[in-house]
């Protein structure tokens, strides 16, 4: 009698390790994909780069956020001068275009989160060609309870002024360097196929490029587009 209840005592004690280490063995946590970076360089009044924004780059977000890393970089062709303190900017398609890259920029920073800055900005590029930027910002950031305040404060002060030196900064120093926009890189890297593939079939490569499960929107969807040449 003794025997035997040292023994159902033993199975009992190898049971119990075994159901411990069953969680270990057998229920593994899922590693998660790295999410697919596209990075949009581009300019506010730029027709090509709004009609990407509005025929491919926003409506694959839409579709698959969940699977992208957002980075947009206003400023695209313009160009920098330092005067005093603070950073001049003249923009291939005037002041305009300034004003409304700066706008972006604040809102990216401020904002902070793609799922909040990119609905505004692909609004303000929906509608920036026909109004103010200012003007347009405003009716924005009310369709989408935005507080515009800091924004705007943002984009007419110092703080506006040095985050687009930084936009200046991340597109000067593209490798290879850009020569139109909108350009494209894809996990940071950019070549003339990517170029391509993202201009008509966005929601193709980020699919095509992510190495986790696959959302159920992952479907192809083409159309074309233009690019605004940056001056020799």
């Amino acid at each position: 009698m003794i025997l035997f209840v040292a023994k159902m005592k033993f199975k009992l004690c190898m049971l119990s390790v075994l159901l411990a280490a069953l969680p270990v063995f057998c229920i593994g946590t899922p590693v998660a994909a790295p999410k697919v970076e596209i990075a949009l360089y581009y300019e506010s009044l730029c027709g090509g780069c709004r009609q990407f924004i509005e025929t491919q780059f926003y409506p694959t977000f839409q579709k698959v956020g969940q699977i992208m890393e957002v980075i947009l970089v206003p400023y695209g062709n313009a160009q920098e001068s330092r005067y005093g303190d603070e950073w001049r900017f003249t923009c291939q398609h005037g002041e305009a275009e300034c004003v409304g890259n700066l706008i972006e920029t604040c809102a990216i920073s401020i904002l902070q989160n793609a799922t909040s800055y990119f609905p505004f900005i692909h609004c303000l590029e929906s509608t920036i060609a026909g109004y103010d930027p200012v003007s347009a910002a405003e009716q924005c950031a009310s369709q989408f309870g935005i507080d515009f305040s800091p924004i705007d404060k943002c984009r007419s002060g110092a703080q506006g002024n040095a985050l687009e030196h930084e936009m200046a900064l991340k597109t000067n120093a593209l490798n290879p360097p850009h020569y139109f926009v909108p350009w494209i890189t894809l996990n940071g890297k950019h070549t003339d196929e990517i170029q391509n593939e993202a201009t008509f079939d966005l929601l193709g490569l980020v699919c095509d490029t992510y190495q986790g499960t696959k959302p159920d929107a992952c479907q192809k969807k083409e159309s074309a587009l233009s690019r605004c040449y940056r001056h020799a």
